[in-house]
Formats: C-alpha cells, structure tokens, sequence
C-alpha cells in the first residue's frame, strides 16, 4: 500500500499538516483563521484547518483527536469525542472544538488545535441475522465486568 497522504491548501494562510516528532502517531492540525477567537465555556466552535486530504485507500481513514495538553490544561476537547475523515471525503477538514471548562480560552491563528492520525479500517460485509452466538459475557455491558 502507498503511503502518501496527499494534503491540498484550500487557502493560501493554511499550514500543512506535520509530525512534531519522529515518533509521533498523529500529526498536528492548525487553526486556519485570520484572527483570534474566544471559545467561551460550555460551548462549542468550529474551527478550519484550510486543508483537503485524500487518503491512499479505502482501507484507511483519518481519525482527528483533542491535543492532550490542550485538553489536560484548559479542558478544550472535540464535540464529538474523535472525527472521523473518511477515504472519499474531499472537502475540508474542520474541528469542533468545545471549551468543558469554566474559563474562555483564545484560539491564535496557526495555533495547534488537534491531532489527525491516520489508521486502517476494516470494511466489513453487513448480514442481518436472527440470533447472535453465545459468548460467557452474554449481554452484560456498561460495568458488568466489575470496575
């Protein structure tokens, strides 16, 4: 499998995606905004990143996650827990940011908003079936394996 992730500016300020380290597992997304904005407590913003990937397969996809050291000290974190960039979305890659903590926090432009790993998918065949195979666990979720 090619591993070439092909990154198109869809602005001129956008800043391409890059590895902060050799050993980093995701690459660091950037705000692409003309000036700065204030994510107020409780709730939520979508910011631009000015950038439009294409993925080498469809057995890959790219997975956006929170910067951990943005959401460990100022509680800013993704609406939606990770995104999900699909192989044939072509369009822009934005993050939804929200702000769970009680003090504003202000985006700058160009500042590192999230993390974009890109990892294999399994493309599974759907079959609707009657009854599922037993298994010791059963139905037994949310705690049932003690804590």
């Amino acid at each position: 499998m090619n591993n070439v992730l092909k990154i198109k500016k869809l602005r001129e300020k956008a800043v391409v995606p890059k590895y902060a380290t050799s050993g980093a597992a995701g690459m660091d997304l950037y705000a692409c905004i003309d000036e700065a904005v204030t994510l107020e407590p409780q709730k939520l913003l979508m910011i631009p990143t000015g950038i439009a990937i294409e993925l080498p397969s469809a057995e890959l996809a790219a997975f956006i996650h929170a910067r951990s050291g943005l959401g460990v000290k100022h509680g800013i974190c993704l609406g939606n827990g990770v995104g999900v960039v699909d192989s044939d979305y072509r369009g822009e890659v934005c993050v939804g940011l929200c702000n769970v903590s009680d003090t504003p926090y202000t985006i700058e432009p160009n500042e590192r908003v999230a993390q974009m790993v890109i990892a294999p998918v399994a493309v599974m065949q759907i079959e609707e079936v009657e009854e599922l195979s037993d298994t010791a666990r059963g139905e037994g979720g949310f705690g049932s394996t003690g804590r």
